[in-house]
């Protein structure tokens, strides 16, 4: 029986436990029955159990988001992310890491459970180290200091590894645990001990126990008495107790736990569509059953005998159990330290593996659609993308009443929940789709001569002439807020410029921005490029978009200060075109004149409140504070004049004209993509222009650099040649 428990103050457990069970808050161990399964099944040599299940089958997590609810969780510690790089002894740092990760999800009030590998390395470490002395103690005395260096290690069974490192594992988890006042429990098993129902029920029943104890359970194979496993040479040249069954451990204890998420650390960042080394791997986000043909499998691990096909296929059985499943890497140092808190908050980390197949594409698929839609877009002739805009604009008319009906449903969805201001924003109109169409229009009226543009053509040398022309950017990922009139603008804008576009807009304004993207498409199919605008309609974070520096060129935030900071912070490798803090100020001279203060101050300020443009400071001359309500006010800034304009440092200045302006319709750019208040590329309202970059067409006649050398035939001219007169109608 269990002696007295001492710091946890818990009653006496129960005599008909498992195996070998270790509570590291109590003064001894404890021995007991083992538990086990009548029937094991062999798939590729991975055991895999096919007893009826203790529970009624329940439904996995169909999207990662949902995985921040998850209660009970187990994570399995490969061989790889337990060891050292030298293959002996443990890898502090990652377990410490890994100990505090498991210990704020405990804390948070889950129940968390660990499969841990790393007793034999361990051992190992222990044994070599006994051994290293006993000989030099030896041949110290028998044959002198000169025979050390001839001192051969030899070959260490791996059960006594095991057998060695046991204690000391555990030692070091209750150490670690201990820092976060968790305490922690060793269960070991071998497959021996899944034979026998009593002895099953035996085992579930104690884990039940430790946690509701709040106890970790740290689950791992007895390797010190299990069969033996067939030589190898995982641990240069060691035989190494086969750790394999740890990943169909894993799987049959989250299971058997009714364990709502199972994470399994590896070396590797996830499954792969073909072996991580090789030079097309593409690591796969989301893995469902029957995907097993277009994986192909490479070796396993340095360490460890179960490999990425044996984790899929325990990951495959889990899920079909009822229990979500992520792998991912828990060796890679930038992200080691929150892979497992990550992964819970629903990141996008590691392969996630699903029952659920969305009917659309993912959003890496769409990424890809958009780029090569986006590069048929800018091969189409200017008067081409220009009839697709205008045919854009015809169908916001015609297609009203379908618009509008499915705004009414936004609006009738988001009442009570959003504040007036952004219900506002949300809401459409006759008048706002009028005033969308003539945007429209404005925008395939300035895109005749946008892409291909020459702006500079320089005469280098004789028949050797260079010209700098306009060119699309690649992808743009626009990101909007309550707005849906924001989507048709920037598609007309990004067919306009030749870019390929990622569509994010708020869940409040799903039902208008999905008519507005199938009419967006319908424009695009007249001349085949429907593939081009792209509305992304999976379940990803803006977080996660932001991590695809690989699909996306520039990232554009249209929202609050708050989404562009979070998006700025996010973005992995990707520009982004933000704005920063709104500072629409109006300053009021001593000598300004009252009539246009009033007449200005109200349509900055009241015609359209919920603007990004609206007023938001009113700035006043002190000496204006001791006359009544601006009787002595007159022409606001008149003295000033350019020098006010000149010198104060903005994105847009206004003399005498409402803030209001500040838009790209209003600007005569048709419409704006957003206000950017940054200094480089663009500034301040972004239309057409902000959207499109260089590049540099050099034409010769089989010049070589050499030619201008000192002893050369040519001689550089750089004379700047005319440039093609710009369409302007």
């Amino acid at each position: 029986m269990l002696s007295q428990v001492y710091r946890c103050g818990f009653q006496p457990f129960n005599q008909h436990l498992l195996p070998w069970v270790q509570c590291t808050t109590v003064s001894r161990s404890h021995c007991i029955q083992p538990s086990v399964i009548r029937h094991v099944r062999s798939w590729s040599n991975i055991p895999f159990i096919t007893v009826p299940l203790s529970r009624t089958h329940g439904k996995s997590f169909a999207h990662r988001g949902e995985l921040k609810h998850a209660k009970r969780i187990v994570v399995k510690l490969g061989s790889a992310v337990v060891t050292r790089g030298d293959e002996c002894g443990l890898a502090l740092g990652r377990l410490a890491s890994i100990v505090e990760q498991v210990s704020v999800l405990q804390n948070q009030g889950r129940e968390m459970m660990l499969v841990t590998s790393g007793a034999v390395a361990f051992g190992k470490q222990r044994l070599r180290h006994e051994i290293l002395l006993s000989q030099s103690v030896r041949q110290a005395l028998h044959s002198g200091q000169n025979q050390l260096k001839e001192m051969a290690i030899p070959v260490l069974e791996a059960r006594a590894c095991a057998a060695a490192g046991q204690s000391g594992l555990m030692a070091l988890y209750e150490a670690m645990f201990t820092q976060y006042s968790i305490c922690a429990a060793q269960i070991l098993v071998t497959n021996l001990d899944f034979h026998d129902e009593q002895k099953r029920r035996n085992l579930n029943g104690t884990l039940h126990e430790l946690l509701r104890m709040n106890i970790v359970p740290i689950v791992n194979t007895n390797d010190a008495v299990v069969p033996p496993a067939e030589p190898n040479s995982d641990l240069q040249g060691v035989n190494v107790i086969s750790v394999k069954d740890n990943d169909s451990l894993a799987a049959r204890l989250a299971v058997e736990m009714k364990t709502d998420l199972l994470i399994v650390l590896s070396d590797v960042e996830g499954l792969f569509d073909s072996p991580p080394g090789s030079d097309d791997a593409k690591l796969i986000d989301i893995f469902y059953p029957g995907d097993q043909q277009s994986v192909t499998f490479g070796t396993k691990s340095r360490v460890g005998m179960g490999g990425m096909e044996a984790k899929v296929k325990a990951a495959l059985w889990a899920l079909q159990g009822g229990t979500s499943v992520v792998i991912a890497n828990g060796t890679h140092p930038k992200v080691s330290g929150h892979v497992i808190t990550d992964i819970v908050e629903g990141k996008k980390v590691g392969t996630f593996f699903s029952e659920v197949k969305p009917a659309g594409p993912t959003v890496e698929q769409q990424g890809e659609m958009a780029r090569s839609g986006g590069r048929m877009l800018a091969t189409l002739e200017p008067e081409q993308r220009a009839e697709i805009i205008h045919h854009l604009a015809d169908l916001l008319t015609d297609q009203r009443d379908e618009i509008l009906l499915a705004n009414k449903k936004d609006l009738e969805e988001a009442e009570g929940r959003l504040a007036a201001p952004l219900l506002k924003r949300l809401s459409l109109s006759t008048s706002k789709l009028n005033s969308l169409a003539i945007g429209l229009r404005q925008i395939a009226a300035s895109s005749q001569d946008s892409v291909g543009r020459v702006l500079r053509r320089t005469r280098i040398a004789k028949n050797l002439e260079l010209e700098q022309v306009t060119v699309p950017i690649g992808v743009l990922l626009v990101i909007f807020e309550s707005r849906p009139d924001c989507l048709p603008q920037v598609a007309a804008l990004a067919i306009a410029s030749g870019n390929g576009l990622l569509l994010k807009g708020g869940k409040e304004a799903a039902h208008s921005n999905r008519i507005l993207h199938l009419l967006t498409q319908e424009a695009l199919s007249i001349h085949g490029v429907k593939e081009a605008v792209q509305l992304v309609n999976t379940r990803e974070e803006v977080e996660d978009l932001c991590r695809l520096d690989k699909m996306i060129d520039l990232i554009i935030p249209r929202g609050s200060s708050q989404l562009v900071r979070d998006i700025q912070k996010a973005a992995k490798g990707i520009p982004v075109m933000g704005h920063s803090e709104g500072i629409c100020h109006m300053y009021v001279d001593s000598e300004a004149s009252v009539d246009k203060v009033t007449r200005l101050v109200r349509d900055s300020k009241c015609e359209y409140p919920a603007a990004c443009n609206a007023l938001e400071t009113l700035l006043i001359h002190r000496d204006l504070l001791r006359t009544p309500l601006f009787d002595q006010i007159i022409d606001m800034l008149r003295v000033e004049q350019e020098f006010f304009l000149q010198h104060v440092d903005s994105a847009c200045v206004f003399w005498n004209a409402s803030t209001r302006f500040a838009d790209g319709y209003r600007f005569g750019l048709g419409a704006e993509v957003g206000i950017s208040t940054s200094r480089i590329h663009a500034r301040g309202p972004v239309g057409l222009e902000g959207l499109l970059t260089t590049k540099w067409l050099l034409r010769g006649k089989d010049h070589v650099v050499s030619d201008f050398s000192e002893h050369g035939s040519l001689k550089y001219l750089h004379e700047n040649l005319p440039v093609p007169q710009r369409n302007t109608n």
